[in-house]
């Protein structure tokens, strides 16, 4: 099959026509938008485990927001970024990217006024030239600088919609945390208006550093956490992506995508890639959807896990342990069930093979089950049921 006819998107945003599900979180989202563009200030942290669709339901919300109201959205990766200062720089230069078809383009260009530059072959695209000196004003002034822009975008848009998503490197600055929390002081003794909401994406573990490094901020955000898909869910993105391309796939089928999908949406795009590119014709067979599955498994560990992970997951040392620890998709076990399955050798490197897997962040002690142990990211559980499968076949 053609590649680039494929109906899925690994490792990119679900496109808007394919996003599923999330009613709850979509309408708390586009409640918080809504309260924003009546001058109520709104700042809430989505998190979730990775591959669970948080940017994609950041994304969609945005979408929704900017046609249902005079909502002026941006959408910041801010991966790598570790500097308060970068990520102000970042978030504006995105913002006057985005605005770049827009109507009110001319009204973002002027107010930024001698900061925009052309770049790149044949200038073709803006750029946002601040020095370090304009950055700290802006960091300063940010919200004054957020009401002028709003005053100077009247008829048409009313209110901004910023989500800085990607914040691992941003999570441990302090400077980025007291920030945060002075923004949020400054405009709620000001008693003024504030057509702003801010969507802060990223793992809890991010939160919980954030909090680390201010306090204050456990009870500022309002929380949005993302729950995997239910397997309604997971089977109708699969009907709709099949069918977008008039692909058949057997529902006995289907219900083994969704199994292996584990609710991640990120699998899902994976796994369905995996089978269009291994399909020979639009009548995807049993067979065609088993080597997919098990193509998937390969790419997911090459491309979604740490490359630390994905060697130890790949030693022949491990692999026999591995296949007897992940029979079914499952999230926690005992050792005492492990070792019941294996033979003595194995059982002999069982506690290196865990010790090791511990230190690696792949699996936990689970304090709620003597001798447990649990999976603290799903798409390694996930992961490695689906591995113990391929190397079996």
């Amino acid at each position: 099959m053609n590649p680039e006819t494929s109906p899925f998107r690994p490792g990119q945003p679900v496109p808007i026509e394919f996003f599923i599900g999330r009613i709850r979180e979509v309408e708390r989202l586009r409640g918080m938008v809504k309260a924003s563009s009546e001058g109520k200030f709104r700042i809430g942290f989505v998190s979730g485990a990775r591959g669970i669709g948080k940017s994609s339901l950041a994304s969609f919300v945005r979408h929704l927001s900017e046609h249902e109201s005079q909502v002026a959205g941006c959408h910041v990766i801010l991966g790598g970024v570790e500097d308060l200062n970068e990520m102000l720089r970042r978030t504006f230069d995105r913002l006057l990217k985005e605005s770049m078809d827009k109507p009110w383009h001319e009204q973002i260009r002027n107010f930024f006024g001698n900061h925009v530059r052309r770049v790149g072959l044949f200038g073709v695209t803006l750029e946002l030239s601040l020095k370090d000196s304009d950055l700290s004003t802006l960091a300063h002034d940010f919200v004054p600088t957020v009401t002028r822009l709003l005053d100077s975008l009247k008829g048409h848009k009313s209110t901004l919609f910023l989500i800085l998503d990607d914040i691992n490197g941003l999570a441990g600055s302090e400077f980025f945390a007291n920030w945060l929390k002075g923004t949020v002081d400054e405009i709620s003794t000001s008693r003024r208006k504030m057509p702003l909401c801010i969507l802060v994406v990223g793992l809890e573990e991010r939160r919980q550093e954030l909090v680390s490094k201010q306090p204050s901020l456990a009870r500022v955000f309002e929380l949005i956490d993302i729950a995997p898909w239910s397997d309604d869910e997971a089977m109708d993105f699969y009907r709709k992506s099949f069918h977008s391309v008039n692909a058949r796939v057997a529902t006995t089928d289907m219900r083994e995508l969704v199994r292996c999908t584990g609710g991640l949406p990120v699998l899902a795009h994976e796994i369905g890639d995996a089978v269009w590119h291994t399909a020979r014709s639009l009548e995807i067979d049993s067979c065609e959807v088993m080597e997919g599955i098990l193509t998937a498994a390969e790419v997911t560990g090459r491309k979604l896990l740490e490359p630390q992970v994905f060697s130890a997951i790949r030693s022949e040392r491990y692999r026999s342990i591995l296949r007897k620890m992940s029979d079914e998709p499952r999230t926690r076990f005992r050792r005492s069930e492990l070792l019941d399955r294996l033979t003595g050798e194995e059982g002999n490197v069982m506690d290196n093979f865990l010790r090791r897997m511990k230190r690696l962040g792949i699996l936990e002690t689970d304090p709620e089950v003597k001798g447990g142990y649990r999976f603290p990211n799903l798409l390694h559980a996930q992961y490695f049921w689906m591995e113990s499968r391929r190397t079996k076949a």
